[in-house]
């Protein structure tokens, strides 16, 4: 059995309790983290490892952003990308021990008006996501011949059953249409399915992410899944469950997402 854990911690360095937490109550083999906010020179290697993870890929920078993959067993071919003019730290790729390749991405949020001509966040993402788009297009025969997995915080809540309320979300950044057609578009010409809708199909409403905003957030469940975890048809064949941990945003210093995992078997 391997499990893989897709989780924007919003400040690594804030939530190692948290991680401390999932290594020990869920036991990942592997952990993709987004939103590291920690330069290498200030990464906790001693704490991440006394969590279990020996081996660990960075892609960081100082302040924000930030990706890192976190294992039990050996990475290899580690490469770090950068999308849409800026390198600014938001995707890392891996090969992890049982062979699956492994991209971490963190898109841009995008920021609060849904114009690209007057907000040049929203332009970027965007272009970010086309970018992403393509190249992961291209790669398309690939994705379906071997053991791929595409994790990570995209920022995007596709479908009406992924968000709260969808009629009063359509222009809110995270669920324009300008943003939901593009990462549909990603994901289908990738050739990756979506693995927790193939365990939690819809209509069923799944969220991962509950603002900070709301204090209330529990009782009326104003969430969005912008975090997602797509695989290849080599591994949908081993999947044998995908899950979300919304426990984990009632903790004492929560990130505002919450872990989102995979579990396959007979790999």
């Amino acid at each position: 059995m391997v499990k893989i854990v897709s989780w924007n911690v919003n400040s690594l360095r804030i939530r190692l309790p948290e991680l401390a937490r999932l290594a020990a109550e869920e036991k990942p083999d592997l952990v993709c983290l987004q939103e590291v906010k920690a330069k290498e020179e200030d990464f906790p290697f001693a704490d991440v490892r006394a969590a279990g993870f020996e081996h660990i890929a960075l892609y960081t920078m100082a302040g924000y952003n930030g990706v890192a993959v976190l294992a039990r067993r050996p990475l290899v071919d580690v490469r770090r990308f950068d999308w849409a003019g800026k390198a600014d730290a938001r995707h890392i790729a891996v090969v992890c021990a049982e062979g699956i390749e492994i991209h971490n991405i963190y898109v841009p949020a995008g920021g609060d008006i849904p114009d690209p001509r007057e907000n040049p966040a929203f332009a970027r993402k965007l272009a970010f996501l086309e970018e992403l788009n393509a190249f992961f297009a291209a790669r398309a025969e690939h994705n379906r011949n071997n053991r791929v997995l595409i994790c990570g915080d995209f920022n995007v809540a596709p479908s009406a059953f992924d968000v709260w309320g969808h009629k009063q979300l359509l222009k809110i950044v995270s669920h324009t249409p300008e943003e939901t057609s593009r990462l549909q578009k990603w994901q289908r010409e990738s050739g990756l399915e979506d693995a927790v809708r193939l365990q939690h199909p819809e209509p069923e409403k799944i969220f991962t992410w509950w603002s900070y905003r709301n204090p209330n957030w529990q009782t009326n469940d104003k969430g969005r899944r912008l975090d997602h975890i797509w695989i290849s048809p080599p591994l949908v064949e081993h999947l044998q469950n995908a899950f979300v941990l919304k426990e984990y945003r009632a903790g004492a210093r929560p990130s505002d997402h919450v872990p989102t995992g995979v579990v396959f078997a007979g790999l």
